[in-house]
């Protein structure tokens, strides 16, 4: 046995750091094209902190056509049905249906997009193995580089690259946030009519049509300087603001006024950066929250404007954001 052992470490030891680096570049790479690939259906379970939640998540590819359905499974009932870039939000208590042509993401959203600089800005390393739902999965480490950002620690199945878990981390190793597959089954048949069936029938739903408009910053007469290191503007949205609440009562996205979104990355974390007119929100007062990993910043910028900014990042980060928020003068 301790010959065994002393083999084992022998070979540990002789795989060079670039083969560890290597390894860990191919998992993040499968992972990346798992999260659109491989169909599943499985329910999904979200901590952070003391708030647990969890929703019934679904995802089928047939040729470039992409399916996907999510429930939730606690709270007040919510229910969204996505085909390529249309997507159906339902709150049956309210009989209230949104509906938006957005960006087509997975139910991993960041992994179907994976920025290959990510090294940039974080350390990828193997740490080993575990399973997650029943299935035997590879642990992926993702140390920040800098204060910009937290770690990651990511569980990705051994046998197709598909995300089981990601948990969220301080900088002492504290779980902030986590989200993972209480049970999951993969390579399911695809199930389209589970998706556009609902999608169809909106008789009886009051539907509130969302028009997203794609825009610039320098566009809209803004610009940024001095980003937080690795962060990269992604994708720039002109769009009403809040979605109808549980009894249907109207902060009616129709009569909403164009709220600006703008979406930053550093190829793993993302933060929104929401801009709007100070007007009819002259009783607000600056704020700064967490949820889990999520900070969430409300600051007026000048005279006429209010800006959000919420990610999973530090609260430094998205004061550095609002910071580098410029206007153009009029």
């Amino acid at each position: 046995m301790k010959t065994l052992w002393v083999g084992l470490a022998t070979l540990l030891f002789a795989v060079s750091p670039c083969s560890a680096a290597d390894e860990a570049q191919e998992l993040l790479v499968r992972i990346q094209s798992a999260a659109r690939q491989h169909n599943y259906v499985g329910t999904m379970v979200f901590t952070a902190g003391e708030v647990v939640s969890s929703s019934r998540v679904a995802h089928f590819s047939v040729g470039q056509q992409s399916y996907e359905r999510m429930e939730a499974l606690d709270g007040q009932l919510e229910r969204v049905y996505r085909h390529n870039q249309l997507v159906h939000s339902f709150w049956p208590q309210a009989r209230v249906a949104t509906v938006e042509r957005r960006e087509a993401v997975t139910a991993h959203p960041l992994w179907s997009q994976l920025d290959p600089r990510v090294h940039e800005v974080y350390e990828a390393r193997l740490v080993g193995q575990d399973r997650i739902a029943g299935r035997q999965a590879q642990v992926l480490m993702m140390r920040p580089r800098d204060e910009w950002r937290f770690a990651q620690r990511l569980w990705a199945d051994a046998q197709t690259g598909l995300m089981l878990r990601s948990d969220v981390l301080a900088a002492q190793g504290v779980v902030l946030e986590s989200s993972a597959f209480s049970e999951v089954q993969i390579g399911t048949k695809p199930q389209r009519e589970s998706v556009l069936g609902p999608m169809k029938r909106l008789e009886g739903w009051r539907v509130v049509a969302v028009q997203p408009m794609n825009t610039q910053l320098e566009t809209e007469g803004w610009s940024v300087h001095k980003l937080p290191t690795g962060f990269r503007l992604v994708g720039v949205v002109k769009r009403p603001l809040g979605v109808p609440d549980a009894e249907g009562a109207s902060s009616s996205l129709t009569g909403s006024a164009p709220t600006l979104q703008a979406v930053f990355s550093d190829g793993l974390a993302r933060v929104s950066v929401f801009i709007e007119s100070k007007e009819g929100s002259l009783s607000r007062q600056p704020l700064l929250t967490q949820m889990g990993a999520t900070h969430t910043l409300m600051k007026p910028h000048g005279e006429r404007w209010w800006v959000t900014v919420m990610g999973d990042v530090p609260a430094a980060t998205l004061k550095q954001f609002h910071a580098a928020l410029v206007r153009r003068p009029s």
